[in-house]
């Protein structure tokens, strides 16, 4: 029998028109968008089903909007395909913001809680470096160490040292650095000098998981004063760590550091295997974590779920 781990994507997976065909299909996805909007007083799923596209992809829209997705085909799962997530996942984890997806499918935060929870965050992390200010880069065939070197390398400049840090270790040769625009347009420089095979500024608004992001990670730090999670019935893998976490104090302050801290998402991939994991079940919109696993782990299975047909089939496998 596989061992599955269930894994929630991050930002990036949004797209205009997702979860609509979930809630045109099942009542059990309506009720959960219901329960979101309600929580944020917003009708966050008609923006998600009809867009605009540069509403949905502000930071505070697209935050609860991806959770929302994935949490409604978990609850698809569970009410009409009787999974119980606690019997079926070895592990679960998610990509920068779907670790909250990730807390709620363990049962450690309510939908509601973790909507709030990442309104509260995209805001922050908006809020914490002014527009321009800072950029995001990936760096496509470079592996971690190289980054690190990069990266260092880049900081120093005309003006003194600046931020500039990796931000995410996706494996598979990609690696996203994070910091002061400046710093991060040499880096793509110096990169280019040490056979990076591909170096881009990307389409992001703001520098998130760097440094400058400390204002934000003091947000969120009293904001979890003020609604911990709860033990979660399945462990997660965290960002920070890499490691399964199941001590709710832990779980705040990896959270806290998460918003500031490399996204270690190669190593929770290697961490998931050495724990015996070998199906992977994305829940949610897109397919991206879906293909870092390929990347990462080729013998291993991964299954993008997000649609109706990917839940039917899904569940054929149970």
């Amino acid at each position: 029998m596989p061992v599955h781990a269930f894994i929630f994507p991050g930002q990036g997976s949004q797209a205009v028109g997702m979860g609509r065909d979930l809630a045109a299909a099942f009542a059990s996805a309506r009720e959960l968008f219901e329960e979101i909007d309600e929580a944020l007083q917003q009708r966050l799923s008609r923006l998600m089903f009809e867009g605009p596209s540069e509403l949905l992809t502000l930071t505070e829209n697209t935050q609860p909007a991806l959770m929302a997705h994935s949490l409604a085909v978990l609850r698809v799962l569970e009410r009409e395909g009787g999974l119980v997530l606690a019997d079926r996942a070895a592990v679960v984890a998610g990509h920068s913001l779907g670790e909250y997806s990730a807390l709620v499918a363990a049962g450690a935060f309510t939908p509601v809680q973790a909507a709030r929870l990442l309104r509260l965050r995209g805001q922050a992390m908006q809020k914490a470096v002014p527009a321009g200010v800072g950029a995001m880069a990936a760096l496509i065939g470079a592996d971690m160490e190289q980054a690190i070197a990069i990266c260092a390398e880049a900081a120093e400049g005309p003006e003194g040292r600046e931020v500039v840090e990796p931000a995410n270790d996706n494996g598979g040769g990609q690696v996203v650095i994070s910091g002061h625009k400046a710093a991060v347009e040499r880096a793509i420089d110096v990169a280019k000098t040490k056979g990076v095979r591909r170096a881009m500024l990307l389409a992001v608004s703001a520098p998130f998981h760097c440094a400058l992001m400390a204002p934000a990670a003091d947000a969120m730090a009293e904001a979890l004063e003020n609604a911990p999670p709860a033990a979660p019935l399945v462990p997660v893998v965290t960002n920070v760590s890499a490691a399964k976490a199941t001590d709710p104090a832990e779980i705040v302050q990896l959270l806290v550091r998460q918003v500031t801290a490399t996204v270690r998402w190669r190593e929770d991939v290697e961490t998931m295997l050495g724990l015996g994991v070998d199906s992977f079940v994305e829940l949610g919109a897109g397919k991206v974590l879906s293909g870092l696993v390929k990347r990462i782990a080729p013998d291993a299975t991964a299954t993008p779920v997000g649609t109706p047909a990917d839940i039917e089939q899904f569940l054929k496998t149970l």
